[in-house]
């Protein structure tokens, strides 16, 4: 069977965000198919990537919104590595 033939994509926007050592891409794209938001992990040259296609971006953003709000009201049951004890 022949390789399939490359989907063209165009991006619209693109972000970073620095968290501790890894690097996050955000970038919304579109093809033939639809928008998509490609998030692209990498850290030590590794990269990992989801992509999530646009008509799901709202139940993201939801399900995203509880994450936060459940880590800012949960007690941590473990101190992070880059913080001192009082």
């Amino acid at each position: 069977m022949p390789p399939k033939p490359r989907v063209t994509e165009d991006t619209l926007k693109s972000g970073i965000i620095q968290i501790e050592r890894k690097t996050f891409i955000l970038t919304l794209r579109e093809n033939p198919r639809g928008r998509l938001l490609r998030i692209t992990e990498e850290i030590g040259g590794r990269r990992n990537s989801i992509i999530i296609p646009s008509t799901g971006l709202a139940e993201f953003k939801k399900v995203v919104g509880e994450m936060i709000e459940a880590s800012e009201k949960l007690p941590a049951a473990t101190q992070p590595a880059n913080q001192e004890l009082a």
